[in-house]
């Protein structure tokens, strides 16, 4: 499999065929998390499911930033706790991602659970006089660090004439950054250099190494995180060790909205609970999918709808393989290995979802296609089955399940149609069919026969 690697700006092959270690910056934990998060960690995931189907063990750390300038704030604001802040938003994480069919994380470290192993990197940092005490904190010497720039492709003297950061006159370098913050405001530790609390960027390169130790598989992230988070990340994390810090930095896209980048201040974020709420989690994962990873990709109702229009095909193949039964069929096993083959293929060659996704709708259309056309076996039934699960699996789609008294209930109605209808009374057949759309259950007559499928529900259909 090859990642494109946005510090060579080549694709990279993962050359270890029997573990993947990957760490995945997390959000910053002091709002609702919106459909970018979504975005990146829905791509993380479909990485994880694919490897895993291959027999590869992944292990995935994310982290939560739970102590931040953003939290501070909020909770001041509120009148609160940072740490009831932090509580409340890591909750409705897991909320909104469990809905949306996320593998959970082998581990989600937290910033305030790492006090004494961020102080301890730092200690090393100082004794190699690469980071140094001022009257703020400490701060990260950016001119002891020759290769600063090297993943955002930015020059130490060019940032230095166009920074924009904020004037501290206590720093050796205006692009020096604070490794510990001197503080007085809770939540605050101790510190062999005075009370205060760590830096952003510190965090991830501590929890990374301590979890997956120097120099592993993988290390993600928003492409909004290139520079400075990744940037900060990799000086003090190979100037700490001397080693290279990850092989892989892989970047996901930003979503924006007509065309402008989502932020509080223009009220344009979409949150995760209001694309569930209104779309489900489905269409979500289908949007996130449709272009490469490594694109903007552009919010819209229309592409929401467009991909609704294709998950009830999804679902209409779905019940079409679980109500086979013609005794009609053709070879179609090569068909489905080929499709397999092109799913496959796609996903290894940088993860490229938009043809994969292609591979799976054409799974899909070839068994709509055999239906329609009375061809569906029993036996080809069983091989599509195997790929739309295997496919939809690793694509996180999931088709919500009912259980036998649904079922028998459903079946029930539909013979009681049946029966009406052959027997002319066609008020009362109507009147089941009105029941069977309240429970979002679709008719598809067949020759003989008429089946069903139960249609997610979702508040934007129309």
């Amino acid at each position: 499999m090859n990642i494109l690697d946005t510090l060579s700006s080549t694709e990279q092959k993962l050359d270890n065929s029997e573990k993947i270690k990957i760490y995945l910056c997390g959000v910053t934990v002091y709002d609702e998390s919106h459909i970018g998060h979504a975005r990146t960690i829905i791509v993380f995931d479909v990485l994880r499911k694919y490897l895993e189907n291959k027999n590869i063990q992944v292990e995935l750390i994310q982290n939560f930033t739970d102590v931040d300038d953003k939290i501070i704030n909020k909770a001041k604001e509120e009148n609160v706790s940072a740490q009831e802040i932090s509580n409340r938003y890591i909750e409705n994480y897991f909320r909104d991602f469990d809905k949306l069919n996320i593998k959970h994380a082998t581990n989600y470290p937290k910033a305030t659970e790492h006090i004494e192993d961020i102080i301890e990197f730092i200690k090393k940092l100082i004794d190699k006089e690469i980071a140094y005490v001022s009257d703020n904190g400490v701060y990260f010497s950016v001119s002891k660090f020759p290769e600063y720039g090297k993943l955002s492709k930015k020059k130490i003297d060019e940032l230095e004439s166009g920074s924009r950061i904020q004037i501290d006159e206590t720093k050796k370098s205006p692009l020096d950054f604070a490794v510990w913050k001197f503080s007085d405001v809770e939540p605050v530790w101790e510190s062999p250099w005075g009370k205060g609390r760590p830096g952003w960027h510190i965090e991830c390169s501590v929890m990374s190494m301590k979890y997956l130790g120097g120099n592993f598989d993988i290390h993600g992230g928003g492409r909004d995180l290139i520079f400075p988070h990744h940037e900060n990340e990799i000086a003090q994390s190979e100037a700490h060790s001397d080693c290279q810090f990850a092989k892989i930095w892989m970047h996901v896209g930003m979503v924006t909205i007509m065309g402008e980048k989502m932020s509080k201040s223009l009220g344009n974020t979409k949150s995760i609970k209001y694309v569930l709420e209104n779309w489900g989690p489905n269409i979500i994962r289908l949007f996130c999918l449709s272009g490469h990873y490594a694109k903007v990709i552009d919010y819209s109702e229309e592409l929401l709808k467009e991909n609704l229009t294709k998950w009830r095909q999804v679902e209409t193949c779905y019940f079409e393989l679980i109500h086979a039964n013609s005794n009609q069929q053709e070879d179609i096993s090569e068909k489905v290995r080929n499709i397999g083959n092109e799913f496959d293929k796609s996903l290894e060659d940088d993860l490229n979802t938009h043809l994969a996704l292609s591979a799976f709708f054409q799974l899909v259309k070839e068994t709509n296609r055999l239906a329609a056309s009375e061809k569906l076996g029993i036996e080809n039934s069983k091989i599509i089955m195997n790929e739309f699960k295997r496919i939809s699996n690793i694509l996180g789609l999931k088709i919500p399940q009912m259980n036998q008294e649904e079922k028998h209930k459903i079946d029930t109605l539909i013979f009681d149609r049946e029966k009406f209808r052959a027997e002319k009374q066609f008020e009362k057949a109507d009147e089941i069919r009105d029941k069977l759309n309240e429970m979002n259950i679709e008719l598809i007559d067949h020759k003989g026969r008429t089946i069903w499928m139960k249609k997610e529900k979702i508040e934007k259909d129309c």
